[in-house]
């Protein structure tokens, strides 16, 4: 969740500073003795199979005698994350986890049971994905862009909600920060995740959403929703029409989210470097780089180096934006 010109210089320090190491290709004879499993900290189907799975194919008998991906669900990832934290440090047990879990739950959960920064030994980022402010059939065909949105909130206060795929998520916080910026009456809804919150916007039972922008897009394309803004840096590729929140006057509603891949904190630095060789390898497959695409999701490979310094960049700029609004969730 990092200005994209800062990511730019970050990458270009670290790598100068010797993170080239870990580009090393992954080796044969590096096999670890039994089976691994990427863990999940959500359903299997979801969109970070996109990246788990295709991964596991390719390390079976290379990285490990197999290699399986398994979901532990609960507790918003939390669960996962814990789990992975308290394995044998062998290189066999790794946690796949969108990067606010461990950036933005510290700030907000009083009793967390895990430390991002001291509990893991970040492997490398695997892909990077925005957010869209999307609308549904709820609102006036007029309302396209964020702007119309304020001017119907403004009039509507009694209708003005939006729906998220769970309290204290990063589009949650995205919707607080709107609602900072504007003013409006502004009620999040709160859901079970995206698939029940996608069936809600395709009804016109909630009028907007911030959501993972896979997930709407090709309803987007299909005229069922509009996008009134994506939440990124810059301009989406995969929806160039569509303006930037930045671009319409709210700046701080920049937020990139990542996949990342974990071990727990005590692993041997070489098998770090090793697994994150084959995580490079499959990154670059053209069938695996068009397979992402699909659902918005751009390949982005990171040494374990680099993947720290995001890691904390992230957790202090999270921290801010959570001060700022002064909230949290007791357990």
């Amino acid at each position: 969740m990092t200005n994209e010109t800062d990511r730019i210089e970050l990458t270009r320090r670290l790598v100068v500073a010797g993170g080239l190491a870990a580009l090393a290709a992954p080796s044969a004879s590096a096999q670890l003795a039994g089976n691994a499993f990427i863990i999940s900290g959500f359903p299997a189907g979801g969109m970070g199979d996109l990246v788990s799975r295709p991964l596991a194919e390719r390390m079976r008998g290379r990285y490990a005698a197999n290699v399986l991906v398994e979901s532990k669900v609960g507790a918003g990832g939390r669960i996962a994350a814990t789990f992975v934290k308290r394995a044998p440090a062998d290189g066999l047990t790794i946690l796949q986890i969108p990067s606010s879990i461990m950036t933005l739950y510290p700030h907000i959960y009083k009793d967390l049971p895990y430390d991002p920064l001291a509990d893991f030994a970040p492997v490398t980022a695997t892909a990077t994905y925005v957010y869209a402010f999307t609308a549904s059939s709820a609102l006036p065909a007029n309302v396209r862009a964020v702007a119309d949105f304020v001017a119907w909130a403004l009039a509507n206060p009694e209708k003005s909600s939006y729906g998220i795929p769970a309290t204290g998520s990063a589009l949650h916080f995205a919707g607080m920060m709107l609602q900072r910026a504007t003013g409006i009456e502004f009620k999040a809804v709160p859901y079970r995740g995206g698939a029940p919150l996608l069936t809600d916007m395709l009804a016109g039972a909630i009028p907007v959403s911030f959501n993972v922008l896979g997930e709407v897009l090709p309803h987007i394309r299909d005229g069922k929703l509009r996008s009134l803004g994506v939440c990124g840096p810059e301009r989406s590729k995969f929806l160039p029409e569509a303006p930037t929140m930045k671009e319409q006057g709210f700046a701080d509603i920049a937020l990139t989210e990542w996949l990342g891949w974990f071990l727990p904190a005590a692993t041997p630095p070489d098998l770090v470097r090793t697994l994150n060789g084959f995580v490079r390898e499959g990154l670059q497959d053209p069938a695996m780089v068009a397979s992402l695409a699909k659902s918005a999701l751009e390949p982005h490979h990171t040494t374990p180096e680099m993947c720290a310094a995001l890691l904390k960049e992230d957790h202090a700029r999270w921290g801010g934006i959570v001060k700022s609004t002064g909230f949290s969730i007791n357990q």
